[in-house]
């Protein structure tokens, strides 16, 4: 079905309920893989961190990485989860070229989290997410189709398996069906994703940049006519790889689904790849059954038995959580859930709080993270702690500002030159010469001439009309190139026309 054939989203809308369910892959950040001791340091030679371990040659036996079960009991407590007693890996069983045992090494029916749910909001509304399980397994590794135009096996000449990052550690995060969205089903996906990989990066059990691959996303979406009970046949979007993409594969999913439903026809159980270019979804192949993997308990590992003790003292390592951290900002910063939930989708609440943690005042630390920063990390395409400006230097830059050593346009441009890599800020102003000039001497002599020029508009100033002032003030800083005091110098060009302020 190609995007033309597709129903508008408000008719799908009409007919239909949509229901999803998400399922998000997480690399952990451990410094070794998950059932032996590689590297799982990005940027090495392919093939190069592997073991006969993690290769699965005959004779060789995994052992459990306890930073990835300590991760998952983490992960599963802050997402209010019961966290097992007694749970075991199993053997998945399908042959993939990416998977050199021919098996994956995950958790079946006993996952070592279970029954949470993760709270979130889109337009001031709440949507409880309820997750089903959080479970432990090991990544894939990597193929490379080469040849094709599209990158894809279909069309590929050949294709190059890196067996790196075969064995990460990763923690697969399912919920319950999720109804009751309705319009809002693309957006909540959306949230839900991002309150997710926010309180991954809170717990530090992983990066969780989307764009790396350190968190994907699977998107189960079907529909049901309006009215019904029974939930209609689903698709499965696979690795959707940005909180943007999320939405779009819902969306787009939503109204092909009720496009084929109100032709009549029938949905088929299938995995489907998600288009960057145009929002679209391609078909990928039919989708497997649990029975289809052949699942059987692993008999090379020993059952995972965290103690209650253990369990609590783990609980008490949980930081606080962000929903709670962003209503307790909201609060110090005294700005509206509105801007709170602009800050978050732009990725900036920690910098913001890092920024006013090295002496910034908030609503400053807020103005250039939001603003000049925000524009700079959209214009690149990339997140804003990617940009090569700290925290500290915008508390420095806030800092001069507040002194009186630069106005905002000049502030601006100490940051251009930080993110060239031309120093720190006092480097950059020194070197630019950039430095308010608030020198009375220095400023009377582009006073007198922005009076000699502009003699109508003096006399409006003599005559009453005190707010002309401000276009004096405009031609003195277009003539000393934006770094006079404005301040001082409206005060100057009052004094010398006789004026009371």
């Amino acid at each position: 079905m190609t995007v033309t054939e597709l129903v508008s989203y408000e008719d799908a809308l009409t007919a239909y309920e949509p229901v999803m369910g998400l399922e998000v892959h997480v690399e952990l950040g451990t410094a070794t893989k998950m059932f032996c001791g590689c590297s799982t340091a990005l940027g090495a030679e392919p093939n190069s961190q592997t073991c006969p371990t993690c290769l699965g040659l005959p004779g060789a036996l995994p052992v459990m990485n306890a930073a990835g079960v300590e991760s998952a009991i983490r992960i599963g407590l802050a997402l209010n989860c019961e966290i097992a007693e007694w749970c075991r890996f199993a053997r998945k069983n399908y042959f993939y070229p990416d998977m050199p045992k021919n098996f994956q090494t995950s958790q079946y029916d006993e996952p070592i989290a279970y029954n949470g749910y993760l709270d979130v909001e889109v337009d001031g509304e709440t949507f409880r997410v309820e997750i089903e399980r959080a479970h432990m397994e090991e990544d894939t590794g990597k193929s490379t189709h080469v040849g094709g135009a599209t990158g894809r096996i279909h069309g590929a000449t050949h294709s190059l398996l890196d067996y790196n990052r075969a064995g990460i550690p990763l923690i697969e995060i399912v919920t319950k069906p999720i109804v009751g969205a309705g319009d809002k089903a693309p957006e909540v996906a959306r949230a839900y994703v991002a309150e997710l990989r926010e309180l991954i990066k809170a717990l530090g059990v992983s990066e969780a940049r989307m764009e790396m691959g350190q968190m994907r996303c699977d998107v189960n979406l079907s529909l049901r006519p309006i009215g019904e009970e029974k939930f209609g046949i689903r698709s499965e979007t696979k690795n959707v790889n940005s909180l943007r993409s999320v939405e779009r594969a819902t969306r787009f999913e939503i109204m092909r689904h009720a496009a084929i439903l109100g032709d009549g026809g029938k949905v088929i159980q299938e995995t489907r790849h998600f288009h960057e270019e145009d929002g679209s979804t391609t078909s990928g192949r039919v989708k497997e059954e649990a029975e289809d993997y052949r699942y059987f308990p692993e008999p090379d590992l020993v059952p995972v038995a965290p103690t209650r003790e253990w369990v609590e003292e783990l609980r008490t390592t949980l930081p606080e959580l962000p929903r709670v951290r962003r209503i307790r900002l909201r609060e110090e910063w005294g700005i509206s859930q509105h801007e709170m939930q602009s800050v978050l989708n732009a990725g900036a609440i920690g910098p913001i709080v890092a920024t006013i943690e090295a002496g910034a005042p908030a609503d400053q630390a807020r103005k250039w993270w939001m603003g000049e920063l925000a524009r700079r990390s959209n214009e690149e395409g990339v997140e804003l702690t990617a940009l090569p400006i700290t925290p500290e230097q915008v508390a420095r830059v806030c800092a001069l500002v507040a002194e009186g050593s630069l106005n905002d346009k000049l502030a601006r441009q100490v940051i251009e030159g930080v993110l060239a890599g031309e120093g720190d800020p006092d480097t950059v102003v020194e070197k630019r010469g950039l430095k308010v000039v608030s020198d009375d001497a220095a400023l009377g002599a582009a006073v007198d001439e922005a009076i000699a020029g502009n003699a109508a508009i003096a006399d409006k100033i003599r005559g009453g009309k005190v707010q002309a002032a401000g276009a004096l003030v405009g031609a003195v800083m277009k003539a000393t190139r934006g770094q006079a005091d404005a301040a001082r110098v409206r005060e100057l060009i009052l004094q010398k026309l006789g004026v009371e302020a």
